[in-house]
């Protein structure tokens, strides 16, 4: 019973059924597809082991964080602003929310360089970097991405993150303030037949603030070129989670009397790694939607292990190392993994292994901006070699020594010598000028 209702629930999922009922049957099937593939990533614990390592994180390098945003801000003279937002920040946590703010810049004020010395410093620091570092390999787990950035860009683009994001913030939030206390701004607000739209327009605007943060996020912190529409896809998703999850965790702390009663002083910690489990759960289901918008050949099989025949594998990276041959001959154009995929209509998680195969033996090589290059002249490469990798490459070793029925032995080699005997000498080179010349 379980099988046949597992076989009609995917029918329903991945068929077509659905696309005979218009505009309206589409939705809904991509609403199904999507909320399939995430409650499976979800359901497999990687999203949630991450979030929890993110929630661990965060303790470890929030005070770091804000000391370093209050020090840039100090030194531009608007550190009062964020101050304030501190306490909207931490409003679903209730009155205990105004607590943990007090004592939290009570901790900020007291840290200061003469008391760090160099070590403490340096240790503040880290920890800040190891935060946004944290986030990019979280995104870059998403996004298939196995190559983070390199230290140098590492170190530059999260410096400017912590430097700019804070100035960026106060400045947001000190627009949203001065647009309220407008003329025209108050007239809407008074008036009798506008205002009621208007007070309930603009109770959006944490909901707009928080799509733009997720939108932002998406676009800027996976190591790999993420579309603005497929960042703004999951910004949508993130900010609509963030504000009623929000709402459902303010709703509980004022009704846990109970809770406080059996936890009693625990109850507002329990509470508070909660709300930060489950914001950054958010954050990470949002950037897996953004990525399934953007990629939806992946959401059926998910990260589940490509199995793919010998025929197959040998056609893949022939057709691999021809792509690559061909970009490198064109000097305006370029190659990575993302491109690849695109241009085979084949998910790079299935490709991976068979480039990283190319790449052992020498075939293949990368640059610094992660672009596939020929791993020699392709005058050197020959097509014998590109096969021998997918035939002998991802044993195990376990069979060390196999008694083969002797019959078996000879067929087999007699299969191998007709096939190198077909290949003769050619190379990849010629494979090249044979396309080029049919082109």
């Amino acid at each position: 019973m379980l099988r046949e209702l597992s076989k009609k629930l995917d029918e329903l999922v991945w068929g077509q059924g659905l696309q005979r009922y218009g505009l309206p049957g589409r939705l809904l099937a991509a609403t199904l597809r999507n909320l399939y593939a995430v409650l499976r990533d979800i359901f497999t614990g990687q999203l949630t082991l991450r979030s929890m390592s993110l929630v661990y994180t965060t303790l470890l390098s929030v005070v770091p964080l804000i000391a370093f945003s209050f020090a840039v801000l100090k030194g531009l003279g608007v550190h009062k602003g964020l101050e304030k937002r501190l306490y909207v920040i931490l409003e679903p946590l209730g009155d205990k929310g105004v607590e943990i703010t007090d004592k939290l810049m009570t901790l900020v004020n007291n840290v200061n360089g003469s008391v760090l010395g160099g070590i403490g410093l340096a240790f503040f620091i880290y920890t800040a970097i190891s935060m946004v570092q944290k986030i990019e390999e979280s995104f870059n787990y998403v996004w298939y991405v196995s190559k983070s950035r390199s230290f140098a860009r590492r170190f530059t683009e999260y410096m400017l993150v912590l430097l700019v994001g804070p100035v960026v913030i106060v400045i947001a939030l000190g627009a949203l303030a001065s647009l309220q206390n407008e003329a025209v701004v108050q007239w809407l607000a008074q008036n009798a037949l506008l205002g009621p739209l208007f007070a309930a327009t603009s109770k959006l605007t944490p909901f707009l603030l928080a799509t733009g943060v997720f939108t932002f996020l998406y676009w800027y912190m996976p190591n790999t070129d993420v579309r603005l529409r497929s960042a703004l896809v999951g910004g949508l998703a993130g900010g609509f989670m963030w504000s009623a999850v929000g709402m459902a965790v303010a709703a509980f702390v004022a009704n846990s009397a109970r809770t406080q009663a059996i936890y009693a002083s625990f109850a507002i910690a329990i509470v508070a790694l909660i709300w930060l489990y489950l914001n950054w759960l958010i954050l990470l289901i949002g950037a897996q939607l953004a990525f399934y918008f953007q990629n939806p050949a992946y959401m059926r099989i998910g990260r589940r292990e490509p199995r793919l025949s010998n025929s197959m594998r040998e056609r893949l990276a022939l057709n691999i190392m021809v792509a690559v041959g061909s970009a490198f001959r064109d000097s305006s154009r370029s190659i990575d993994v993302h491109t690849l995929s695109e241009q085979l209509r084949i998910p790079s998680i299935t490709i991976g292994p068979i480039i990283a195969n190319l790449e052992s033996r020498g075939l293949l090589t990368s640059n610094e901006k992660e672009a596939l290059l020929p791993g020699r002249e392709t005058s050197r490469i020959r097509l014998r070699d590109i096969l021998d990798v997918v035939r002998s490459e991802g044993e195990t070793g376990s069979l060390s020594a196999p008694r083969w029925d002797t019959n078996v032995s000879a067929l087999c080699g007699t299969i191998d010598e007709s096939v190198w005997g077909t290949l003769g000498d050619r190379t990849l080179s010629d494979l090249l000028d044979e396309q080029d010349a049919a082109s």
